[in-house]
């Protein structure tokens, strides 16, 4: 496991993920970053809404958030988060999807699930993935406050479709209808998960939107669910700092070929006129 940089005491955050399966940093945003936050989001809200209910009808999506102004950048590889997922995730993790929420009045509430659910290794197991959901918009519980059932992280398949069989039969679930709080916080907090954790969009009851943008890690020996390579410009990747670079995928997995590209680190794919060599060594067999 990764060691937190010097004089950054993550402990305590790292204790409450183990016990609840989550924890919330009060000042993961500075007011600038905020506001940097909603003037990088502006031209792309306003145009979009989701298909099924799960993704929400009156819910908003941006996505590849990371590719969209410098301060997603930044807040991807912040210090105190690498530090805290690097208790959990192997090193040289990567960043699975990165996403903007916003909720708008009149939203119903979103299903419970876990983010890690699409890799099918059996429960009760670690988290292959764990998510960040920065709150731009302060949580509360009449505007749609992420929805969590503290402890669920530890559950089995099990127990996971015997709750889901009985609220689709709308029958009562204790450790559900009893244990289900509202992640309440202010604006520029971040509600930080494992993967393994059950959670989901609150009904949003207000009058005015409720706007968030998540980040979510997984381990670097599974699929992420966005294909960076193909959604970024290599030409924009250049200018990132070599931590996202990494979390994006442009390095080989430490001690292991795994992320090569021709038996070489694909950090060579972004130098200025660099041929895949495929392309070249075919050119020189002419």
């Amino acid at each position: 496991m990764a060691a937190a940089p010097a004089g950054l005491d993550v402990g305590p955050h790292v204790e409450a993920m183990r016990r609840d399966g989550y924890t919330i940093i009060e000042d993961f945003l500075s007011p600038a970053q905020i506001e940097a936050v909603r003037t990088g989001l502006h031209p792309f809200l306003g145009h979009y809404r989701g298909r099924n209910d799960f993704e929400g009808h009156k819910t908003e999506r941006v996505y590849t958030l990371v590719a969209r102004a410098k301060v997603f950048q930044d807040v991807a590889e912040e210090p105190r988060l690498m530090a805290i997922l690097g208790q959990f995730l192997q090193p040289r993790f990567l960043l699975t999807a990165s996403q903007a929420i916003c909720i708008y009045p009149g939203e119903t509430a979103q299903r419970l699930h876990t983010d890690d659910s699409f890799y099918p290794i059996p429960r009760p197991r670690p988290a292959i993935s764990i998510t960040v959901i920065v709150a731009v918009d302060p949580f509360t519980e009449q505007n749609g406050a992420t929805v969590i059932v503290p402890g669920s992280h530890r559950w089995s398949n099990e127990q996971l479709t015997a709750m889901q069989e009985a609220r689709l039969a709308g029958r009562p679930v204790p450790e559900v209808d009893e244990g289900a709080r509202p992640a309440v916080m202010a604006a520029g907090a971040a509600l930080v998960m494992l993967g393994t954790l059950l959670h989901g969009g609150g009904a949003n009851r207000s009058d005015a939107p409720r706007l968030a943008f998540t980040n979510q890690y997984c381990e670097p020996w599974v699929r992420t669910q966005e294909n960076f390579f193909l959604a970024i410009p290599k030409e924009m990747v250049r200018e990132y700092s070599p931590r996202v670079r990494e979390l994006l995928g442009y390095d080989t997995r430490l001690n292991s070929f795994m992320g090569m590209v021709t038996a070489s680190t694909p950090a060579k794919a972004l130098e200025p006129g660099w041929v895949p060599p495929v392309v070249r060594q075919a050119a020189q067999g002419d």
